[in-house]
């Protein structure tokens, strides 16, 4: 895998070990229940490990905004796309431009629809992912057919 630039300001990185850049977000109380309806925070071990099954069952990447790693983003073999972006540079349209770039990368490997499961009291990423071109195709599912 290869960097993935966006526009001048945004890029996906491939993954790498980065504790110290990647542990912050996930030890944000509200990004965590956000991303997995969690009411704790993420240790080491459960990033770890998180970081590794997505990287071997995925293309899983780092979200580079202007040379500061604030999210990551994965397709995984399942047509999943899941994404986080730190609550400090949400509201960027950051998300938004990462998902058309997993889109593309999806089109690339010769995939007709990519899917995202979205927990229904998160309706900051609902918006995000219908802004993107998903549709709702159950309570916490969402659907974009790649054309």
């Amino acid at each position: 895998m290869q960097t993935r630039i966006i526009d001048e300001d945004l890029a996906l990185v491939p993954f790498y070990p980065n504790e110290e850049a990647a542990l912050p977000w996930y030890q944000d109380r509200d990004v965590c229940k956000q991303v997995d309806n969690m009411d704790g925070i993420y240790t080491p071990e459960m990033l770890r490990g998180m970081y590794n099954y997505l990287n071997t069952h995925g293309n899983l990447y780092y979200i580079r905004y202007r040379d500061v790693l604030v999210g990551d983003v994965c397709l995984r073999d399942n047509d999943e796309v899941c994404i986080v972006v730190c609550k400090a540079y949400q509201n960027r349209r950051i998300g938004r431009r990462c998902i058309a770039e997993m889109a593309r990368l999806a089109k690339e490997k010769g995939l007709s629809k990519i899917k995202a499961h979205i927990y229904a009291f998160n309706t900051q990423s609902q918006k995000m992912f219908l802004a993107a071109g998903f549709i709702q195709t159950d309570i916490e599912w969402y659907e974009l057919k790649l054309t």
